[in-house]
């Protein structure tokens, strides 16, 4: 097999020294030898990256998932009250026995850090499964822009309540968290570098921090029972009997569901996970037992502190101050750590909380750089900056100035819409685990996974009945995804849009052969297997009606659409003598650009400019741009030619296309 890279000519640009062309070179620095490097979910590994061991790697994974204990107890005591250990309970429970083992199946499926988006995408074929993709990614900018957000502006809040805090910043949470953001996009248009040794500081100290919080708590509690006391006395003075405990406790969890927002970017980060000494790419049984350590402890600390953090906040804050504007609305913890242990030790848990939860943006900022590149600009809907890290920083950067805006910069307020996002990845992944065991033939498991897609498609209904917000959003970015998506697919549509182009043994002896006649004569052809009589038709036809030359050696071209929702890739072309005639036979996911790329690969190898001949196509000329944009055919010659004028600027390098 003979490989000819396929290079489309330099369109040109401004001149060096024009301001247009420095801010453009700064802009798409790095477009190519960049994309999806950022350290963080859904990166690409660089083949020379340095691995971790699992525990550091879910130190990465931590800056988003244990910084919610930052506003999560808070959030839990509005959402369930009395009820909220209970429903923590519940959330536990479905952390354990549902996320844990759905992403420890993800993690076996795609170990190479697709996640589960990449598992769905393999399921679906043609455009069913690319706008299924296009879906979860309204969903996945949902969870990462409002992770930024949302930790943004609950680090306000600890600003804010904070006693040393200047008397100016009262009332601002939306200037502080547009600041903060500000600075989080400032890093990442500078540069944003390996990010591991920075995360298990923040997250060792704030873990610790936290543990000495609810020790204290836990102390206080224990030597004034009268605290327990109240509490349950509170309980069933509210709620008739247990039972009717346990039901409103089923009910409101759904609301407590972000504190299980770690999961994803668990299993996304994998590629960062050394392995064992045997670990090849295609079994990477080492990374894969790391990956499920990694999951596995991240869900038992994550869970116990929940817990005690949830039974801590719900015996010793008074209902009234977690409401909005109350001095423990999102900063829970940091509440009881003021009062039981002091400004000192207050003001610097309230340091920790603010870096990992801006961390814990940085995080969601990295995830997005890394998922946009892996699969729009693959699918033609989004133009080739998309790649670069600058302008998509930008355009993420305004988004979320946008949504705190709009939210106020409210921790409650955008906690729907955060818990909507991870719902719907987490729902993705318990019904790709199922369909993937279902496909090995394992009825028990197939069942089990099929209960935790159900528990989880009851608690993101419930969470979009009681808090639409986040489907909002959500619907927001889909609309927005989708159709420039669209846009960029039509605007894309006449590249060049071949990687490489392969010939086969054969493929190369028809062609030199041919060659050794002068330029190349082809005649393109419906791809069917036609018999002798029908190729010799279509090549008087062709002599009759087009300027091929008298008594030329001609090679018929047929284009194998195999699927024409792929926008780039590598076209092979195999050869063969059959009927009497010569044929090239390329698969390809359009006719015109696949054509185009053969003709100039051909034109590199020969060095003689080849010559096409086609005919016209019967037919509305709308329709036929339809169905080349939908299945990749339709009215091929003058496409081909749109596509070769593109390509190659210079006529006398160009092929040559006729139509009779």
């Amino acid at each position: 097999m003979t490989s000819v890279p396929v290079q489309p000519a330099d369109p040109g640009g401004p001149g060096p020294d024009s301001v247009r062309a420095r801010c453009r070179g700064w802009l798409l620095e790095g477009l190519s030898e960049r994309t999806a490097r950022h350290p963080g979910p859904h990166r690409t590994p660089h083949p020379d990256q340095k691995e971790h061991r699992w525990w550091r790697v879910m130190c990465l994974t931590g800056v988003d998932y244990f910084s919610t204990l930052g506003y999560q107890p808070g959030i839990a005591a509005l959402a369930a009250g009395t009820l909220s250990p209970l429903a923590t309970l519940v959330l536990i429970a479905l952390t354990l026995f549902g996320a844990l083992p759905v992403y420890r199946r993800v993690a076996h499926e795609s170990p190479h850090g697709e996640g589960s988006i990449a598992m769905l995408e393999r399921l679906l074929s043609w455009w069913s499964g690319k706008i299924l993709v296009l879906v979860l990614l309204g969903f996945a900018a949902t969870d990462f822009m409002i992770t930024m957000t949302l930790s943004s502006a609950d680090a306000a809040a600890h600003v804010l309540e904070n006693p040393f805090a200047p008397h100016w910043t009262e009332g601002g949470n939306v200037w502080i968290t547009l600041v903060l953001l500000g600075l989080l996009g400032a890093v990442f248009l500078k540069g944003f570098q390996e990010a591991i040794g920075i995360a298990v500081v923040l997250v060792v100290t704030y873990l610790t921090l936290n543990v000495v919080v609810l020790a204290v708590c836990g102390y206080e509690i224990l030597t004034h029972p009268v605290r327990v006391e109240d509490w349950t006395n509170l309980l069933t003075t509210e709620h008739s009997s247990p039972l009717a405990m346990v039901g409103v406790a089923l009910l409101v969890f759904p609301k407590l569901a972000l504190g299980m927002s770690g999961f994803e970017t668990g299993v996304a980060v994998m590629p960062q996970i050394k392995g064992g000494p045997q670990d090849t790419y295609e079994n990477p049984a080492g990374r894969i037992r790391g990956a499920r350590k990694l999951l596995t402890t991240a869900a038992l600390i994550m869970s116990c502190l929940l817990l005690l953090s949830s039974l801590a906040t719900t015996i010793l804050i008074p209902e009234k101050d977690f409401e909005s504007g109350g001095p423990a609305n999102g900063r829970a913890l940091a509440y009881l750590a003021h009062q039981y242990l002091g400004e000192i030790f207050g003001t610097v848990y309230d340091l920790s909380t603010i870096t990992i939860l801006w961390f814990a943006g940085a995080s969601a900022m990295a995830g997005l750089l890394n998922l946009v590149p892996r699969y729009l600009p693959r699918y033609g809907m989004a133009p080739e900056w998309a790649r670069a890290v600058r302008p998509l920083v930008l355009v993420f950067l305004v988004a979320a100035v946008l949504i705190t805006l709009w939210f106020h910069a409210s921790v409650d307020a955008q906690s729907g819409a955060y818990a909507t996002g991870v719902l719907v990845l987490m729902l993705s992944a318990a019904f790709a685990s199922t369909v993937a065991v279902h496909r090995r033939g394992r009825r028990a498991a197939t069942i089990g996974f099929g209960v935790i897609t159900a528990v989880f498609a009851y608690t993101l209904v419930a969470n979009v009945i009681e808090r639409p917000d986040g489907i909002k959003i959500a619907s927001i970015f889909i609309v927005l995804i989708l159709l420039t998506s669209i846009g960029s697919r039509v605007h894309r549509a006449f590249e060049l849009r071949a990687t490489d182009v392969v010939f086969d043994e054969a493929a190369l002896r028809v062609i030199d052969a041919a060659a050794e006649h002068g330029p190349l004569q082809l005649i393109a052809n419906e791809p069917e297997e036609h018999s002798r009589q029908e190729y010799r038709a279509k090549e008087r036809e062709q002599r009759q009606h087009t300027r091929l030359p008298k008594g030329a050696s001609v090679v018929f071209l047929e284009v194998f659409v195999q699927d024409s929702s792929e926008f780039t890739g590598e076209i092979t072309v195999h050869g063969d003598e059959k009927h009497g005639v010569r044929r090239l036979r390329a698969d390809g996911p359009t006719v015109p650009n696949t054509i185009a790329a053969v003709l100039l690969a051909l034109r590199d190898r020969t060095g003689q400019v080849p010559h096409v001949y086609f005919n016209w196509t019967e037919g509305n000329p709308v329709g036929h741009l339809v169905k080349f944009l939908v299945f990749g055919n339709g009215e091929a010659a003058p496409v081909t030619r749109e596509v070769l004028r593109r390509a190659e600027p210079d006529p006398e390098r160009r092929p040559w296309v006729h139509v009779g």
